[in-house]
This record gives C-alpha cells, sequence and structure tokens, in this order.
C-alpha cells in the first residue's frame, strides 16, 4: 500500500496539494462515465507532464493482431483493444499570450480536485503562478450526463489576480489520439470530415477494421463575471482537428469562464449518415437547458442511484469511503440500458486486459446489478451470453476440435470471439464456462424468474455440459474422470492437473444442465421440443454426461483433510506469506514467472471460489480447514481475491480478517495496494466489495426461495445499511452492535430466515 494522499470523506473522493508524481494514478481514481462513453480524469487545459490519456465509447473496439514471440495453433488472431476515443474534452487555455500548463508553472497552491460521487461531478480548484509571473485562479466542474448520455459538459473559469489580462480559451476537438496500450502501434482511426456549423464543431471518423463509425462534436457558450457573451469565435482546422477560439479583457478578480459540451454520437445507435444530425439535436438540447439546469438533472440522476444502490457504515469514514466509491464506479460503467454491452475489468478508466467481457462479469457483477437494479438488468448480462453461443461453440470446434456443439465460452470477449492471446490463460482457463452456468443458476434461484433457462439458457447449459463431458478423459489409474493440463482461478500455475475448483464445477454443470433438462421437458414442452430439434440432445447424450460428473475425480489430502488445489500441490515448498520477505512483494512484479509457478503462492481464490459459489455443499468444519490452510498462501494480487475471503472469514467468525479484507477490497484503488492504479481502477472486482458487506457481514442468502441473514458488524463500524431489490420488494436492512431490523418497500410483508429463526419483515408505513 503506496497511496496517503486521498482525503478521507463520505462522500467524496478528494485530492489536495498537486504533485507531477501522482498525476497519473488521479487520472484513474478521478475517472467519470455515464454507461455510454466515459474518460479518465485528464486535465482539459494543455499538459506536458507525464500523463496517461483516455476516453473511451462504450462497445467500440480494435482488433489489434495478436503479437507473440512464437505462434501456436488455436491462438487468437488478434487481441481486443479498448479504444482511445477522439478527444472532446480539450481547452487551450492562453493568458496574456502565454499557455496555461501546470507541469509548467512556478506555484500551483491551493490545488483540490473533488470526485463527488453524491451527485456525479469532478471538479478542481487552484491558484497557479504562469511563466510569465501572472497569478490565476482557476475552477473547473465537469460530468458525463447520466438523462442525455451521448453528452458531457464541461465549466472552466479563470480568474486573474494581480494584473488585468486578455484570456483566451480555445475548445477544441481532435481525432489524432493513440493508444497507450497497442502491440503494433496500428493506426486505429481514420478522420473522414471535421466540419462546422456555426458554434458547433464535428468530427467524423471510424475505427478501422471494425468500422464503428462516430461522430465528436462540441459547442461552447462564454461568460464574464457570470453575464453570458455574445461571443464571436475564430476557428481553425486541420484534417484530425477543430479549434474554435474566442478571448476576452479581464480585469484582475474578474472571472472569465467557459462552458463547454461535447461527446459521441455513434453508428450502433444512429444511421451512420444521420450523426451529425444527431450531435446537432442534443448539443441544442443542451445548449436550452444550460449548464447549471443540466447539473441538476444530474444530481436528480445520482440521487435516484444512490436511493436504492447506497451502503450507509457509520463510525468508519474510509469504509464508508471505499464502499461508495465501488458502488459509484459500477454504476458508471453499466446502468444496464444497453444490452450489447458488457462490464470490463477496467471500466473507462483505462485500458489495461482489453476486452468487455471477462467471468468477473457471472461471478462477480452480476449479484450486485440484481440486487440493486430491476431483475431485467441481470437478464441482458446472461442474455448477452445467449446471443455469443453461437461464437462458443464454433470457438470450441475450431480451437479444441470439439464436436456436437460443445461450447467454450472466451476468457475475453467484444463480440463473442476470444481475444485473449496468452495460451495458460486462453486454452487452459477454462473454469469461465462454469461461472456462466452458476450465473443462470443465481439468477434463477434470486429472482425466481425461471423463464429465462426455457427461453435462452437451456440451451446455454447443454453447450456447457458437452463442453465439459469431451474435456475430461479416463485415467485408468484412478478409475475416475480427470481434466488436465488447466489453469484454475489462482493463475499462479499453469498447466496442472485437476484444479479442485475447475473438476467440481465441472460436475456441478453437467448436473444441473441435466436437472434443468428434465425441468424444462416436465413444465415447458413446447420449449423443450424447439431445444432437442435445435440441439439434437439425446437420453443416451445425458447419460453419457452423467457418467463423466459420477465419476469426477477431486484430488484431496485425507492427512490434513482439505482438498487440495491440483494433484501436485503438496510437493512444493510450503512456506507460509506470513513468513516471506514483504521486500519481495507484489511477486508478480519482482519474481520470474517460473519461480512464481513453482511456489506455492495463490494470487486468488481457487478452491476457496468452489467453497464460495458451493458453501451449501460443505460443512463450516470443511470450509475452516480448507480456508486456514489456503489463506496462509494466498498473496491477493488479485482484485478479485479479498472479498471471497472477506466473506468466508465473516462466515467463520474471523471477525478481525473479515474487517481487514473488507478494507483490502474496498481499497484496493484508493489505497492502490497492487501499486497499479495509473493504468486504470478494478471495475469488476468492486462488486466483489458489495458482496462482502451484504452477504459477508449481513450474511445475506437466498435458500428455498427465502431470503436468509446471518448479520454481523466489525468492531470497527457503530452501525450499516443497505437495501436490496428481492422480487420486486424492497427491503432495507439496518444493523447495529444490538439488533438488526428489517423494513419492506413493497406490495406485502416480506418472510424472512434470521439467524435460523423466521421473521417477518413489515411493509414500512408513511404516516
Amino acid at each position: 500500500m503506496n497511496q496517503d494522499y486521498i482525503k478521507p470523506d463520505n462522500w467524496s473522493i478528494i485530492e489536495e496539494g498537486f504533485d507531477v508524481e501522482r498525476v497519473k494514478s488521479s487520472e484513474s481514481l478521478f475517472s467519470i462515465g455515464n454507461g455510454a462513453m466515459g474518460q479518465r480524469a485528464n486535465f482539459e487545459e494543455h499538459y506536458s507532464g507525464p500523463t496517461f490519456q483516455g476516453s473511451y465509447i462504450a462497445g467500440v473496439y480494435y482488433p489489434d493482431k495478436t503479437r507473440v514471440g512464437w505462434w501456436k495453433n488455436g491462438y487468437p488472431e488478434y487481441f481486443a483493444k479498448v479504444l482511445n476515443a477522439p478527444n472532446w474534452i480539450g481547452i487551450n487555455v492562453f493568458v496574456n499570450g502565454t499557455s496555461f500548463d501546470l507541469f509548467t508553472c512556478k506555484t500551483v497552491s491551493n490545488f483540490k480536485r473533488e470526485l463527488n460521487m453524491k451527485a456525479g461531478w469532478l471538479s478542481r480548484s487552484f491558484r497557479a503562478t504562469l511563466p510569465n509571473n501572472i497569478e490565476i485562479a482557476v475552477e473547473t466542474k465537469r460530468f458525463l450526463s447520466l438523462d442525455l448520455d451521448e453528452v458531457g459538459a464541461i465549466s472552466y473559469s479563470v480568474t486573474p489576480l494581480n494584473v488585468d489580462a486578455e484570456i483566451a480559451f480555445e475548445p477544441y476537438l481532435d481525432s489524432g489520439i493513440t493508444n497507450e496500450d497497442t502491440n503494433w502501434d496500428d493506426k486505429f482511426w481514420e478522420t473522414t470530415a471535421v466540419t462546422q456549423d456555426k458554434n458547433k464543431a464535428f468530427i467524423e471518423a471510424y475505427t478501422m477494421k471494425t468500422e464503428f463509425k462516430t461522430c465528436t462534436f462540441m459547442a461552447s457558450e462564454y461568460f464574464l463575471n457570470g453575464e453570458k457573451l455574445n461571443a464571436k469565435e475564430t476557428v481553425s482546422y486541420t484534417d484530425k482537428s477543430i479549434t474554435f477560439k474566442h478571448a476576452s479583457t479581464v480585469k484582475q478578480n474578474q472571472t472569465f469562464c467557459i462552458h463547454k459540451f461535447g461527446g459521441y454520437t455513434v453508428d450502433r445507435n444512429h444511421e451512420a449518415s444521420q450523426l451529425v444530425s444527431a450531435a446537432k439535436k442534443v448539443l441544442n438540447k443542451v445548449l436550452s437547458l444550460g449548464f447549471e439546469q443540466l447539473l441538476v438533472q444530474q444530481e436528480f440522476a445520482w440521487a435516484k442511484i444512490w436511493e436504492m444502490a447506497d451502503i450507509t457504515i457509520s463510525g468508519d469514514v474510509k469504509a464508508q469511503q471505499g464502499i461508495r466509491f465501488n458502488i459509484f464506479h459500477l454504476n458508471q460503467t453499466y446502468l444496464g440500458k444497453d444490452a450489447r454491452l458488457n462490464i470490463g475489468p477496467k471500466g473507462f478508466t483505462g485500458e489495461k486486459y482489453g476486452g468487455s467481457t471477462y467471468w468477473d462479469t457471472e461471478a462477480y457483477c452480476i449479484p450486485f446489478y440484481m440486487a440493486t437494479k430491476d431483475q431485467k438488468v441481470a437478464r441482458n448480462l446472461l442474455t448477452y451470453r445467449y446471443n455469443q453461443l453461437d461464437k462458443a461453440i464454433e470457438n470450441a470446434k475450431n480451437n479444441l476440435g470439439f464436436k456436437n456443439g460443445a461450447a467454450l465460452y472466451p476468457m475475453v470477449t467484444m463480440n463473442g470471439e476470444e481475444c485473449h492471446n496468452e495460451w495458460e490463460i486462453t486454452h487452459e482457463e477454462i473454469h469461465r464456462n462454469g461461472a456462466i452456468a452458476f450465473a443462470i443458476y443465481n439468477y434463477h434461484r434470486y429472482t425466481g424468474d425461471y423463464s429465462y433457462i426455457p427461453e435462452k439458457g437451456l440451451e446455454v447449459l447443454i453447450g456447457i455440459a458437452r463442453f465439459w463431458h469431451q474435456r475430461a478423459s479416463f485415467s485408468t489409474q484412478k478409475n475416475q474422470y480427470v481434466i488436465l493440463g488447466v489453469t484454475g482461478p489462482n493463475e499462479y500455475e499453469n498447466n496442472i492437473n485437476n484444479n479442485f475448483y475447475t473438476n467440481y464445477i465441472a460436475k456441478w454443470c453437467i448436473d444441473y444442465a441435466a436437472e434443468q433438462t428434465e425441468k424444462v421437458k416436465a413444465e415447458y414442452n413446447s420449449d423443450f421440443c424447439r431445444i432437442i430439434e435445435k440441439t439434437k440432445l439425446s437420453v443416451a447424450e445425458i447419460s453419457a454426461w452423467k457418467e463423466v460428473a459420477d465419476n469426477m475425480y477431486f484430488p484431496k489430502s485425507e492427512a490434513l483433510g482439505v482438498y487440495l488445489q491440483q494433484d501436485g500441490f503438496l510437493d512444493k515448498e510450503l512456506v507460509p506469506v506470513k513468513d516471506l520477505d514483504k521486500s519481495q512483494r507484489p511477486i508478480n512484479q519482482k519474481w520470474s514467472w517460473d519461480r512464481v509457478l513453482r511456489s506455492p503462492y495463490i494470487k486468488q481464490a481457487d478452491v476457496l471460489q468452489g467453497f464460495y459459489f458451493f458453501e451449501d455443499h460443505f460443512s463450516k468444519e470443511e470450509l475452516q480447514r480448507n480456508f486456514e490452510f489456503y489463506e496462509a498462501f494466498t498473496v491477493h494480487e488479485s482484485s478479485l481475491s479479498p472479498c471471497v475471503h472477506s466473506i468466508q472469514a465473516a462466515v467463520l467468525d474471523k471477525m478481525d480478517m473479515a474487517y481487514t479484507f473488507y478494507l483490502r477490497t474496498s481499497r484496493l484503488d484508493l489505497d492502490d495496494y497492487n501499486k497499479e492504479v495509473e493504468e486504470g481502477c478494478h471495475i469488476t472486482s468492486m462488486a466483489g466489495t458489495w458482496m462482502s458487506i451484504v452477504e459477508g457481514f449481513g450474511g445475506m442468502r437466498v435458500k428455498d426461495d427465502t431470503l436468509h441473514f446471518a448479520p454481523k458488524i466489525p468492531k470497527e463500524w457503530e452501525a450499516y445499511s443497505f437495501k436490496i431489490n428481492f422480487r420486486n420488494q424492497i427491503l432495507k436492512v439496518n444493523i447495529n452492535h444490538n439488533e438488526t431490523t428489517f423494513t419492506v418497500d413493497g406490495d406485502h410483508d416480506l418472510p424472512i430466515i434470521v439467524n435460523g429463526q423466521k421473521v417477518m419483515a413489515e411493509k414500512s408505513v408513511v404516516a
């Protein structure tokens, strides 16, 4: 942990003092988004210091040709790059002809940057002395509209403090941008038109190869001491940029302000020929509203989100700030409006990892969206995978030689095609198939909506069961089925045999697919007939599946009473993490890959991921033995790890440990535990932070169509509360050291189980 400049605050992320060494980290932490687009917290004005420029449009990507030293059959042809989109936020600022640049200023004082999570805006304020000795005060505010999600707004004001000065604003658009992350330094964008219409400017461009067509647009208004100016702008062009300019003589202590509106229209939502027209329409709307009214709407939109999604924590500001930071970024990244989109690991905060979809969505994100939004949002995420089933079947056929509709979902994807090019991940980390099947089960368990399974889900389950049936092989020595050559969730072991978690979830997937086939046959016969006709599934095939599932091998140490992460785990030099020199951490940055692979150290929950998913399949004593054994070797160098350990520590009444893991998952980026936040934030693991409170401390489970709770509270907290949407009933849970209370905002009282006892959560009554 090396970050200590973020100030504790219940509702805001606050940075005080300007330091060039932390600019890139802050660009990640203060990122903003609205589900349709997002951007790192780059400065609007020119900045010549180290920076990671990034603006992103949801669903727009580039297939960057795979770059490997030794090509192997089956490598994906490309790695999908999240694209840095044309820049619309830029505003060059000149004071008496001198360019304002924080990196070249003589002094910068009273610097404050704030990300207000309650209202959804980003601001900066500071004083600076330019190289020409003019002192200025600057205030900025920026947001991306939730209501009009193609547009964002900027208010940027400059006040000369020691002289009268001519101040010039140059708002611009620029499509001559590059990616931080690129394999071959390819040209990602082709600009086709740079145009203006009075005070509005437009750049039309499309992505190479994928040919997403976009229009980047802007318009500006100017104010002097709060009075709107009838400003005339001059304009200059290049083949990839357009710049407007307006200058005013500003007396000492007067304020010159620009309101800039900009954003993107995309052919995913409009006819390609109508992108400029659509941009004009949205610009006319926001110009008629104005910055302040648009900001009021933004605050109202965020208030509606927080009304449902907020988790309150009393007595621990850092814990409170952490969970709200996580909830805020999840909602900035994905709001469920567009079923074509998904949740990338970095969201709109950076380019690392590429792709928009990992198994993180099914394992971690769906529970958050099920409970804090309408169930349609989670159903959209499941439908996303159904729509890519044909690609998953093609993947298994072309890369593994599998037949008969076996489906291997990609590790990383944008459109259903595999686009991850590390062999040990792409072809061995096959447990992702299991997470997708588990999400279908989890959705039905939580929402009670079974209709998804006969309509779409059963086809996915059949494809996944066929995959596991063909991927397992029979060991005559063990007289059981084994799964060889895999990488489990712990990516610090590659190409190992019989990863417990992989084997266990493979068996479960087959059993679940067989069960659902019987249920659909009995209760949804027309759907069943359609599916059988399409998949050609037979009773004999299901019997062959069950032969594998019923005879699956699970490595176990009888002496230790634990399941083994893989067959050879006990052959390692089992030195616990507590005895590892701290100077060697994180090992993924300090050790060779060979050394990492031979070590016992675990990147993230692996065996324990199985215990988390299938808690009811094991006794509490089994959980305790496995937890205590594997926690000793876990380095938590994956963002996905601490939340699972926090939940299980809470189950085991290890509350100090559960709290420590909660702080780690909730403040992973804020405190930069893994020393990599400048690359972007860990968005998908943020849903795990929500789970660590609701499922960990709150003990929420769904069993037999009923909510169960086993509430606990860290000693560091006075109280906490959260809401969940359970089958269209909004349940609010308040927990303190003396009691837990439940109230329902819905049609009827809700029976729940608390610590094994039936309780009636009553409707809240408004007097």
